[in-house]
């Protein structure tokens, strides 16, 4: 949480997850802290999703 609010609205930041978005808040047990965060990152994310095999 510490490097989002750090970072807001000054600086690029990538963030690179192996799981969906929607599935942050059951990884992200505190449901305020998870709201904080995506509430952040999600309004101004492009979105990368990689595709193709495993390697």
């Amino acid at each position: 949480m510490e490097i989002v609010e750090d970072r807001h609205g000054r600086n690029a930041t990538i963030y690179a997850s192996q799981l969906p978005v929607a599935s942050w808040f059951d990884i992200i047990t505190e449901e305020t802290m998870a709201d904080a965060i995506l509430d952040s990152i999600v309004p101004t994310y492009c979105k990368i999703q990689l595709t193709g095999e495993s390697h």
